[in-house]
C-alpha cells in the first residue's frame, strides 16, 4: 500500500494553539463518524468489517449492545499495549469510547433497513464515510486507535512487515467473530477492497500542516502505513 508523507513547515510557536482547535473537531467529529459508519453497516447486514464482525458475535454471546461491546474490547486490547511499550494520546482513550457510543445512538435512531434496494446502497455510503472517518481522526494526529496500536506494536516487536501482521490479526478476529455469530458478507469484502485507497485519499484532504513535533507518529510508523481501524 502505497504512503503519504506530511509536508513539514516550519516551527511557529502560535501556530499550534491555533490548529489545536481544529485538530480537536476532526478528532472527536472523525471518532463519531467512525462510530455512525460502523453502525450504518450493521444496519445494511450485508458483511461487517474485520473488528466489526468480533464485535456483533461477541454481543449476540453476551446480550449486550454493540456499542458497548466495542467499548470493552477496545479497552481489552488496550492493555495489551503495556508489554508492547506503545504509548496512547488522546485520541486512543477517545476512540475507545467515542465509537462505541456512537454506534448504539445511531442504532437506536436509524430505522431497520429490510429492503435490498435500501441496504446495498446503505453498505455503500457507509464504507464512503468510513474511509472519510479515518482520514479525520488519524490526520488529526493524537494518536491510532487501540487496535491500530496493537498492530503496529506488533509489527515494532516481532519486525514483521505491517502487511503480514495486520492480515494474521485480521485474519484471526474475522474467524473468532464468524464463530461467534457475526456476519461476513459482500460488505466484509467490498470494506476490505475500499478502505485503504478511501483512507488515503482522506487523509491527504484533511491533514493539519505542523511542526516536526506535530507531525510525529506515536508507534513510530507513519499513520498512512498503518491504515486503519479504531
Amino acid at each position: 500500500m502505497p504512503t503519504t508523507r506530511f509536508t513539514r513547515s516550519p516551527r511557529d510557536p502560535q501556530a499550534a494553539p491555533a490548529r489545536l482547535p481544529r485538530r480537536l473537531t476532526q478528532l472527536y467529529g472523525g471518532l463519531t463518524l467512525y462510530g455512525v459508519s460502523c453502525a450504518l453497516m450493521v444496519e445494511a447486514g450485508l458483511g461487517l468489517e474485520p473488528w466489526g464482525v468480533l464485535h456483533q458475535g461477541l454481543a449476540e454471546l453476551t446480550g449486550l449492545t454493540i456499542g458497548v461491546v466495542t467499548i470493552i474490547v477496545g479497552a481489552l486490547v488496550l492493555l495489551l499495549w503495556i508489554p508492547l511499550r506503545q504509548r496512547p494520546g488522546l485520541g486512543t482513550v477517545s476512540n475507545v469510547i467515542v465509537v462505541g457510543v456512537a454506534m448504539d445512538a445511531t442504532l437506536l435512531l436509524f430505522p431497520d433497513a429490510r429492503a435490498l434496494a435500501v441496504r446495498i446502497p446503505l453498505m455503500v455510503l457507509a464504507v464512503l464515510l468510513n474511509g472519510a472517518a479515518t482520514g479525520l481522526y488519524i490526520a488529526a494526529n493524537f494518536g491510532p486507535g487501540p487496535r491500530d496500536g496493537l498492530m503496529t506494536g506488533l509489527h515494532r516487536r516481532t519486525g514483521r512487515s505491517i502487511r503480514l501482521v495486520r492480515t494474521a490479526l485480521e485474519v484471526a478476529i474475522v474467524a473468532t467473530g464468524f464463530a461467534l455469530g457475526g456476519t461476513v458478507g459482500a460488505g466484509t469484502v467490498l470494506y476490505a477492497l475500499a478502505i485503504g485507497p478511501l483512507a488515503q485519499l482522506f487523509l491527504r484532504m484533511f491533514a493539519v500542516a505542523g511542526p516536526p513535533a506535530d507531525r510525529a507518529p506515536v508507534t513510530g510508523v507513519s499513520p498512512e502505513g498503518a491504515i486503519i481501524r479504531p
